[in-house]
């Protein structure tokens, strides 16, 4: 992510458009279950909220720099912060009750890749296990916020059928004003 970018992203601003609106509305009628996989956490502001909500929290963080800030910020909570890639999960097959991924799609870089991710947590999720999570609705403002940073849009029109295709069921995809928020069953 660039400068701005990463600025916005722990700014309280976002903590609090965070924990006051985008994640009760991502998170409404889901049940996770108590052992949660949250996918590019980023800076860790949705991890924080998420502790406190489930017994268990592994956190994948696929920057360097962030995962270990966040590692030392959650050390002795009930988060556990892993440096990885999550086109190649590094856990086993249906490891988890659920998984999440906040506005964290549209830094994957290709569609190819996108997919290859939502395979991987489709695999690693248990049987009836869901996934949900938001990402943003491409505008100027989007674009202007990822100047030197990368941006591959997932567009949610088409987003339920990448999910079917890898497997998910029992698929709800909702449009708001600047983002989507989704939910699905590893079948």
């Amino acid at each position: 992510m660039n400068r701005l970018h990463r600025w916005m992203c722990r700014s309280s601003f976002w903590e609090k458009f965070l924990q006051m609106e985008m994640l009760p509305w991502a998170l409404k009628d889901v049940d996770l279950g108590q052992d949660l996989l949250e996918v590019g956490p980023g800076p860790g502001l949705t991890t924080d909220f998420l502790r406190t909500r489930f017994q268990r929290v592994t956190a994948l963080e696929v920057d360097p720099a962030l995962a270990d800030s966040l590692k030392r910020r959650m050390s002795g909570t009930n988060v556990t912060v892993i440096q990885g890639d999550a086109t190649a999960l590094p856990f086993e097959d249906g490891q988890f009750s659920g998984a999440v991924a906040f506005t964290m799609l549209h830094h994957v870089p290709s569609p190819t890749l996108q997919d290859r991710l939502l395979c991987e947590v489709h695999r690693i999720l248990r049987p009836g296990g869901m996934f949900a999570g938001t990402d943003s609705v491409w505008s100027p403002g989007l674009w202007l916020i990822h100047i030197g940073d990368t941006l591959v849009p997932v567009d949610p029109r088409t987003f339920k059928s990448r999910l079917e295709s890898v497997g998910f069921a029992d698929i709800q995809i909702e449009l708001g004003r600047k983002r989507f928020r989704f939910s699905a069953r590893r079948a």
